[in-house]
């Protein structure tokens, strides 16, 4: 049966973290939670009060960027001696993508590496509840989580529904604190999942619907989270973007974007959600040929105004400018040149990109010439 849309995950939106996740445990009858969070959180008054609450808990807080195989296991290894009988995840993307590995590793042992096959047949472990303190990743409400693969120190996907969550609890309030840099860069990644889902092979028109909704409060409220991180509206609506953009990974998937931005984030440790932003405009010029209602869809969700005899080629350029304004003036994304990488280092890595996961997803025939000059844009 093809199942084009599929939503398992029981959603909360709520102004109370500890009432919530005390619901979750009455209604569950769960009693030892296993508490993986960035350490910094340890801090946050919230999640201060839900740890004074819990009568038995196990903390795990030594979650760092782009997750390595290695802590995912020591995590794993944690939470099977703990006898957990659920796992709270509380932080970023990262925090939340090592809580699942880590409950699919204690279900599933055997060799991480294996996860990365699409064949593999997965189970799932304890109860997941994901508690998301960034706007961006969506990995609360997708079947996705991304691992450092250290023995080829390559960012990889393992896509399964074992490793979905049973509950998402989004409090806006935990994403008041959240500096401007991350703000615009997981904002900019949400961004970039529902339009990349947009552009791809696997779009139907139930997950267009919710790509364009997607877009259309970003656009609208992203500029807003970044200029007053304590406009609680603004960050609301990010975050239920946020999260609708991770459904969609799930459903429509992403492209090559995505599939640059983790060889490229990988190798050069790059922000994820700006390496996406960067590769976007590049992203729009290859799909134009195969789907240019659908760049012109964007630019109208940017604001752009189109007369009726624009061309192709000018409703692309209309739509690269109104998304470049919108990335680098009203969000204030810095620019790619802060990295300092050079052209030709970015071009050593086109036969990389070409065979990630994703790129198949991408809606033409991709050459190494193709990948070469999104590269030669990238930025």
């Amino acid at each position: 049966m093809d199942i084009k849309m599929l939503q398992p995950v029981k959603v909360l939106s709520s102004h109370d973290l500890v009432q919530s996740v005390q619901d979750i445990l009455r209604t569950e009858y769960k009693m030892r939670p296993f508490i993986v969070m960035d350490e910094f959180l340890t801090e946050n008054p919230q999640v201060k009060e839900l740890l004074a609450v819990l009568p038995e808990y196990e903390l795990f807080t030594k979650i760092i960027p782009d997750p390595p195989a290695s802590l995912i296991i020591e995590g794993a290894e944690a939470l099977t001696t703990y006898a957990a009988d659920v796992i709270i995840a509380i932080g970023g993307g990262s925090c939340l993508d090592a809580a699942k590995g880590m409950g699919l590793y204690a279900k599933n042992q055997g060799q991480l590496a294996d996860y990365f096959d699409p064949e593999a047949e997965l189970k799932k472990g304890v109860l997941l509840v994901s508690i998301p303190t960034t706007a961006g990743t969506g990995s609360e409400l997708s079947n996705a989580l991304v691992v450092t693969d250290e023995a080829t120190a390559q960012k990889k996907a393992i896509l399964t529904p074992a490793a979905m969550s049973d509950y998402a609890v989004l409090v806006p309030e935990l994403t008041v604190s959240l500096p401007k840099r991350q703000t615009i860069a997981s904002g900019l990644d949400a961004f970039s999942h529902a339009a990349e889902g947009y552009l791809s092979r696997l779009a139907t028109p139930m997950t267009d619907a919710i790509c364009e909704k997607i877009m259309f409060l970003l656009v609208n409220y992203l500029p807003r989270a970044v200029a007053d991180g304590t406009d609680l509206k603004a960050r609301e609506r990010v975050l239920s973007a946020a999260s609708l953009a991770g459904w969609m990974l799930n459903n429509a998937g992403t492209n090559l974007g995505h599939s640059t931005a983790h060889i490229l984030g990988a190798k050069y440790h790059l922000v994820h959600g700006e390496a996406v932003a960067y590769a976007l405009p590049g992203v729009l010029e290859l799909v134009n040929e195969t789907m240019p209602t659908k760049v012109k869809e964007i630019g109208k969700i940017l604001g752009v105004e189109f007369a009726l005899d624009d061309t192709p080629a000018i409703v692309l350029q209309k739509t690269r400018a109104a998304y470049c304004h919108f990335r680098d003036e009203l969000v204030d994304l810095h620019p790619f040149s802060d990295y300092q990488l050079a052209e030709a280092e970015l071009l050593t890595n086109v036969d990389a990109i070409l065979h990630e996961r994703f790129a198949q997803n991408t809606p033409v025939e991709l050459t190494p010439k193709k990948v070469t000059r999104l590269l030669c844009e990238f930025g």
